[in-house]
Parts: C-alpha cells; sequence; structure tokens
C-alpha cells in the first residue's frame, strides 16, 4: 500500500500549485484524516489515504477554469479513477474512494455516506480552522487584494456583496471580501456541520482561537489593545 500512496503522492504534487490549496493542505487533512480515524471504528485505511491525498487533485483546474463550469470534487473523482485503475485499486475501492472524493465539499445534496467519506469531509473543513485557518484566511485575502479586516455590518455586506443567502454561494466582488467576514459568513458554522465526534470537539477549539483573535485584530485597528 506505501508504494502505491507514494504513487498517488507524485502524481498530486505535480498537478497543485496554488498557494491556498497546495500539497501542504493535503498533507495536513491527511494526517488529521489518521487522527480522526483513529477515534471511529471499522475504518478501511487503504480507502481513507487515497481519497485524502486525491481529494483536491483537480483545485488547480477549477481555479484557473473561467467557465464556471468546473467543479473540482467531481472532476477531482474523474480524475482519480484512471490513476487508481493504474494501480490495480479493487473496482469496488475505486468506487468508495471517488465517493469520498465527490462528497468532501459543502453541498447540500450530495452528502457522505460512508465513515471514510465523513473523516474527510471533517478533516477538509478543520483546515479551514485554527491558526491554520487564520493563516490561510489571510493568504487568501492578499491573493484578492483584500483587506485584513473590514469594520463593515454583516447585514449590509450580505445585502450589497452576497450573491444569494451564504458566502459559500458566491460573491459579486471578491476584493470586498475579508478574513474576518469569512469568519463570521462561514467558519462559525463549521463545527456544528462535522460528521464525526472528535471533529467536532477540535472544531469547536479551533473556532474558539479564531474568534478570539478576530476579537482581538479588531481591538488593535481600534487602537484599543
Amino acid at each position: 500500500m506505501e508504494a502505491k500512496l507514494e504513487r498517488i503522492r507524485e502524481i498530486v504534487e505535480k498537478e497543485l500549485s496554488s498557494s491556498h490549496h497546495d500539497w501542504e493542505h493535503v498533507a495536513r487533512v491527511y494526517n488529521l484524516c489518521l487522527h480522526l480515524a483513529e477515534h471511529e471504528s471499522n475504518i478501511d485505511l487503504e480507502i481513507l489515504k487515497a481519497a485524502a491525498l486525491l481529494h483536491d487533485i483537480a483545485r488547480v483546474k477549477e481555479f484557473r477554469d473561467r467557465t464556471g463550469t468546473v467543479e473540482h470534487a467531481t472532476l477531482g473523482a474523474e480524475m482519480a479513477n484512471p490513476i487508481l485503475k493504474m494501480l490495480d485499486y479493487p473496482q469496488e475501492k475505486i468506487a468508495q474512494i471517488e465517493h469520498c472524493i465527490t462528497v468532501h465539499r459543502y453541498r447540500r445534496n450530495r452528502k457522505p455516506q460512508t465513515t471514510e467519506a465523513q473523516i474527510l469531509f471533517d478533516a477538509d473543513k478543520l483546515d479551514s480552522l485554527g491558526a491554520v485557518g487564520v493563516a490561510r484566511a489571510f493568504m487568501m485575502a492578499d491573493h484578492f487584494g483584500q483587506k485584513i479586516y473590514s469594520d463593515v455590518s454583516i447585514e449590509e455586506y450580505v445585502r450589497d456583496n452576497i450573491i444569494g443567502e451564504k458566502a459559500e454561494v458566491g460573491l459579486k466582488n471578491v476584493s470586498k471580501h475579508a478574513p474576518n467576514l469569512e469568519f463570521e459568513l462561514k467558519f462559525k458554522n463549521i463545527p456544528e456541520r462535522l460528521y464525526t465526534r472528535k471533529a467536532r470537539q477540535i472544531g469547536k477549539e479551533r473556532l474558539q482561537f479564531m474568534e478570539n483573535f478576530f476579537k482581538r485584530l479588531k481591538m488593535e485597528i481600534d487602537g484599543e489593545a
């Protein structure tokens, strides 16, 4: 299995180049998956490990797409199929790995149906929280020319810049977004949407860290600390 995983690593690394969804993100998700798996029973690690390594293989293709038609979870599952076949994974495991990849994003009509898929979903979301989540949020802000903090009210911002009801649906102008707005509109909701008990525990702890950080950031910007 280790030889197969090493080959998958090599293939995925070649596909990834964006700063906020690079190989380091995949490695963190992979390690989180293994940690969460320790708290669950009857986990197929062959499925989980391969899915974790492959889950964002199509991220760069989505990032570079200008048509709005590329969705990296769906395309990622398609890209994973020939790789897994080449490495002689059994067809039933290929199907389960593809399922894990397909459902690792927020989608109401695509829910993880296996514990392996739930673990990958949870690990991927946890990497948006905590100290790493703060770092990634500011990397994104720099990439899109955003301010480090926006003092606009949430109600006003949602009315003026959100397409639909949530930030994950779309932004009219991404440069008007900011890390603290991402925290209020998306990050706060993550722990309650996680599937495994251990992930929810970690999520709450990481969320508390972020809440304290953004409170401190606002105080410093206002000259209060």
